[in-house]
């Protein structure tokens, strides 16, 4: 499941046949307040509010429902959260066992979330990687069906409902704005927008603690890179192959943001639509900032996604940027 000629247009609109039984299209609310602020038509794609409050739950059913056809016994995979809070719901809503593997010291709350959807969480390894490891040697020992957190056309084909949704609810988008952690909502953008509105912008946004996407946008050929970031949607040290084959060469262009930034983007969400968002969720408002002389007097969608961050991360936030 690695040759990205398997992600297509065709997949994604099949999968919306499988992901509207188990959840609704996500709002796109427009905003007044910060089209005003940055002098477009700007709104805010809501995955925040979906069940495990990001866009992977779209992922997680797809393939979920693809794996519970081969009868396959249970399902394995590594997160530093939502990833794996998308992986435990979704498997739970198909009656599939599941073993989730995080860093030590992972967010006590997403670590909740993952054992609240009847999941097994097992903590291993410092950071992602390490434990995207451990995972791996897991599965070998109880022949589990191993999920990537990107490397799955399956779940990409069900993050990308997302972007036909947005089709039909803005037909006129000029530009979107998403945060990239592994990618595969990228490429999912990147697939739905080239085949059926490839005039549309697409800006990629990324954690300059975490850079790896980026670099390995900017060399051409996947790259490693320092993880440092608090931002779990952007803690990834290394590009993912199928999702960078599929975006490499269709973005306009890429944002990176400082960790005071990130926080800034927590507290921008509260403020602005009375949204709780992660470091990466609340980050599109950021980079929206960031290029608002390049998007002026054009429809702008920015992506919010993850709302698990800890009470101490948004209580820092709204205290240092609340307006």
């Amino acid at each position: 499941m690695d040759d990205n000629t398997q992600v297509s247009i065709d997949g994604i609109q099949q999968a919306e046949k499988v992901v509207y039984q188990y959840m609704q299209p996500s709002q796109l609310l427009h905003y007044q307040n910060l089209s005003e602020l940055f002098g477009a038509s700007v709104y805010v794609k809501h995955e925040n509010q979906n069940m495990g409050g990001s866009f992977k739950i779209r992922g997680g059913i797809n393939i979920m429902h693809q794996l519970k056809k081969e009868e396959v016994p249970g399902v394995i995979t590594f997160s530093t959260g939502n990833h794996g809070i998308s992986v435990a719901k979704s498997a739970q809503l198909f009656g599939l066992e599941a073993i989730i593997v995080v860093p030590k010291r992972n967010s006590p709350e997403k670590n909740q979330l993952i054992k609240d959807a009847g999941a097994t969480l097992v903590e291993a390894g410092e950071h992602f990687e390490e434990a995207a490891a451990y995972g791996q040697k897991l599965q070998k020992e109880n022949q589990y069906r191993f999920i990537h957190a990107a490397n799955e056309p399956h779940l990409i084909h069900g993050v990308g409902t997302e972007f036909t949704e947005i089709l039909r609810q803005l037909p006129d988008i000029d530009v979107i704005i998403l945060p990239i952690g592994g990618g595969s909502e990228l490429a999912a953008a990147v697939t739905v927008f080239k085949a059926l509105k490839p005039s549309v912008e697409i800006y990629a946004v990324q954690a300059e603690a975490s850079k790896a996407a980026y670099l390995s946008w900017k060399k051409g050929e996947i790259t490693q890179a320092e993880n440092k970031t608090f931002a779990g949607g952007f803690a990834t040290g290394a590009g993912f192959d199928l999702t960078f084959d599929i975006y490499k060469d269709h973005l306009t262009d890429f944002i990176l943001l400082s960790e005071e930034e990130l926080m800034e983007g927590i507290a921008y969400a509260f403020t602005y639509t009375h949204n709780v968002a992660e470091g990466a969720g609340g980050s599109t408002l950021i980079a929206c900032r960031k290029i608002a002389d390049s998007i002026k007097g054009k429809n702008v969608v920015l992506q919010m996604s993850g709302a698990n961050e800890s009470a101490n991360r948004y209580l820092m936030a709204l205290n240092k940027y609340l307006r």
